[in-house]
């Protein structure tokens, strides 16, 4: 029996790259499950194999957990398709797609046959782990840090670092800003200056008054 090395690599993250040996009579679904494991995603997510040109353009597709649309209009489930059926080239391609809800897509490539299974071995195997995989929020996966494909931002967000909720609303406006406007000055600031400039001016201005006054008495 035939073993299939299959390279699997994110599409947004081609530096996370992850070998898998399989059975040429093992299904999809070992395959799905086998790539989450190495991953650390929950398998139990509605997924997508498809038949792929040299291009990744996607064709016949192979689903998990389908939805009632693509059940009714027959689409090939993971769990009852073997690899062996899809095979038509050596370097075979396939697109995948996990968590339709929450996507992440793979360039799945047939990178080598192997001619005899190794008995010591319970396939699938991974057999080659590059990169950290990213971590996404997930209810099967809880605890684990957000992804996304937005570079990140160096700016400090005061209200997300402050852990703001919408009942702070009040406390923010009876502060009146104070501690989140870091500009150093304000064109009321300088208005303010003035004015106190202004006052200056005015207590001389009244100082002159009163020495000419005295003058008069002379």
């Amino acid at each position: 029996m035939a073993i299939y090395r299959f390279r699997i690599s994110f599409e947004d993250f081609d530096e996370v790259v992850r070998e898998i040996d399989i059975k040429s009579n093992q299904t999809f679904e070992d395959l799905h499950r086998a790539v989450h494991r190495s991953t650390g995603y929950s398998a139990e997510k509605s997924s997508s194999f498809y038949v792929s040109t040299d291009h990744w353009i996607k064709g016949d597709e192979i689903a998990y957990l389908p939805t009632q649309r693509k059940t009714d209009r027959g689409v090939t489930l993971m769990e009852k398709a073997k690899l062996s059926s899809f095979i038509e080239d050596p370097h075979q391609k396939f697109y995948y797609i996990y968590n339709f809800d929450r996507p992440f897509d793979f360039h799945v490539e047939l990178i080598k046959i192997i001619l005899e299974t190794d008995p010591k071995l319970e396939y699938p195997v991974l057999v080659k782990s590059i990169g950290e995989a990213p971590k996404i929020i997930d209810k099967d996966n809880f605890g684990a840090v957000a992804v996304s494909s937005n570079p990140e931002s160096t700016e400090f967000d005061f209200l997300n670092e402050m852990d703001f909720v919408p009942e702070d609303t009040e406390e923010i406006e009876a502060m009146g800003g104070r501690g989140i406007n870091t500009e150093e000055k304000t064109i009321d600031d300088d208005a303010e200056e003035d004015g106190d400039d202004a006052d200056e001016f005015g207590s001389d201005d009244s100082y002159e008054d009163e020495e000419y006054d005295n003058k008069e008495d002379y």
